[in-house]
């Protein structure tokens, strides 16, 4: 069975599901590792999305879950028609934007 993967700069996998769901996790923090994560290990069975990732080592706003999910799409070359992914982000905005993007991606393979 594949892992799931969980990106998020703070929080623990306990704060956004129930504990018994822990089990089966992959933790990456930021765009970089989750990128590396995906060239090295391919599509998880399930992806849970953060947007606001916090701040990179410069000091700068770090890429965010937005990023992520474009990077996904547009350069990972990965087969996304069976991606099953959930936003648990506490930004509403940007929270849509990720779930309009590979929503609307995955219906245009399905179709």
């Amino acid at each position: 069975m594949k892992p799931k993967l969980f990106l998020d700069d703070l929080r623990t996998i306990d704060m956004v599901y129930d504990s018994s769901e822990e089990v089966n996790y992959d933790i990456v923090r930021n765009y970089y590792d989750f990128v590396k994560y995906l060239q090295k290990h391919g599509l998880p069975e399930f992806i849970s999305f953060d947007n606001d990732l916090g701040l990179d080592t410069n000091g700068e706003v770090a890429p965010d879950g937005y990023a992520c999910a474009k990077w996904l799409v547009y350069e990972s070359g990965l087969d996304l028609r069976n991606l099953k992914f959930h936003v648990h982000s506490a930004n509403p905005v940007a929270a849509e934007q990720i779930r309009g993007l590979l929503n609307n991606y995955i219906k245009h393979l399905n179709s």
